[in-house]
């Protein structure tokens, strides 16, 4: 999905079956888990789940496409002796304008391998950009400190500071 692809709640037409959108939906959340590349596209066709348009469906339609044809594309992991945890994110501002509230993304990898990402819209509406950013960044800070503690119980070290 393009990220300046517009999906309005209330422009377009209905759809027939709620049921299949819900399904199907349903079901690319699962698929999230092994594909972060549509994360942001599940999370924006996720947002419509209770009154689903044709222009939901079609966006969920292209995503399905874009899956049939990146077959090859997913996890690839590397072995590697230096152990470090990067984080990178990203948000958006006064991009929704349903309800102004930014959406956050965020991807966190151990010595170059992804091992936690996301994309979920922030709980308030942001003032400014700097407010947007920083709350995506306390979101990624909040799930790299946890990638921290949960190495530690593994007694695996790191080989220096976390970066974000």
């Amino acid at each position: 999905m393009a990220t300046s692809t517009s999906l309005l709640q209330h422009v377009g037409s209905a759809i027939d079956n709620e049921s299949d959108y819900r399904s199907i939906v349903g079901a690319l959340q699962y698929v999230v888990t092994t594909r972060p590349d549509i994360t942001f596209a599940v999370n924006k066709v996720c947002q419509f789940m209770h009154k689903p348009l044709d222009q939901h469906f079609k966006a969920v339609k292209r995503i399905l496409r874009y899956l049939q044809n990146a077959m090859e594309y997913g996890l690839q992991f590397t072995t590697v002796v230096n152990l470090d945890l990067v984080g990178f994110f990203d948000a958006n501002w006064e991009t929704n304008v349903d309800d102004r509230r930014p959406t956050t993304g965020f991807c966190v990898f151990l010595s170059g391998n992804p091992v936690a990402w996301g994309s979920k819209k922030q709980q308030v509406v942001s003032r400014s950009t700097a407010d947007v950013e920083y709350r995506g960044f306390a979101h990624t800070v909040t799930n790299v400190i946890w990638l921290e503690s949960l190495l530690s119980e593994l007694h695996v070290v790191p080989s220096k500071k976390a970066t974000v």
